[in-house]
């Protein structure tokens, strides 16, 4: 038996999730990592473009085998020992990859979406647990919730993998988009707390309701220098 006081521990590795709306910048975000050159980006995205003006290296999958072979690349090749961060692009569309594989597969709708979850968990927790930091994007759906009010949360096939993602993550932000009052300039800030109309979560504790999106900025406010 192992006992220790809660007062000491300490996250040595960020464990992100963000969901936004298309274009509010999850991929974009996966370049402030502060650290390009050991930053890995696995994208099953149509998306990097929105990264043609940086020098960062991405893995593009189209299947389930891709995936695991990025994984595979990233815990056992010399050439990955250096990646600090390791950003995926995006959970919804890997989801949605694998359930397509599924489908094809099983006759049954249902079986088909639980293979997918089943999958999905286990893919999930492998990247999420490996001694670096973890940056995970995901689409966001609006959710009718109580007394007519909406929620606006991480999106995947199946309401079960949905309502699972927040779990994985220590930390569970939603990117949201805005016009400046002032100079109607539109910004972006990642919300780090719940407010009743999107799901969010803060586990280090230190972070304020909005933050800037910048993971470099992120890790620093939660870890340290």
């Amino acid at each position: 038996m192992k006992l220790t006081r809660t007062n000491d521990l300490k996250a040595h590795a960020l464990k992100i999730v963000c969901h936004g709306e298309s274009a509010a910048g999850k991929t974009r975000l996966a370049a402030t990592t502060g650290c390009l050159d050991e930053t890995i980006i696995i994208s099953a995205e149509a998306g990097l473009l929105s990264l043609r003006d940086v020098a960062a290296t991405a893995i593009e999958v189209g299947s389930k085998a891709d995936v695991l072979e990025a994984y595979a690349w990233i815990t056992e090749s010399d050439e990955a020992r250096g990646i600090q961060w390791i950003c995926v692009d995006s959970l919804s569309e890997i989801a949605e990859v694998l359930l397509a594989d599924e489908k094809s597969k099983h006759a049954d709708g249902r079986r088909a979406y639980g293979e997918m979850a089943d999958i999905m968990t286990k893919l999930i927790r492998s990247f999420r647990d490996l001694p670096k930091h973890v940056y995970m994007s995901c689409k966001q759906e609006r959710i009718a919730a109580d007394m007519g009010r909406m929620l606006y949360a991480p999106s995947m096939p199946g309401n079960k993998l949905s309502q699972q993602v927040p779990y994985f993550f220590d930390e569970v932000f939603a990117l949201r988009v805005y016009r400046d009052d002032d100079s109607q300039e539109v910004k972006r800030a990642l919300q780090c707390h719940p407010d009743g109309s999107y799901t969010a979560k803060d586990r280090s504790g230190v972070l304020e309701m909005y933050e800037a999106p910048n993971l470099a900025a992120i890790k620093t406010k939660i870890l340290g220098d």
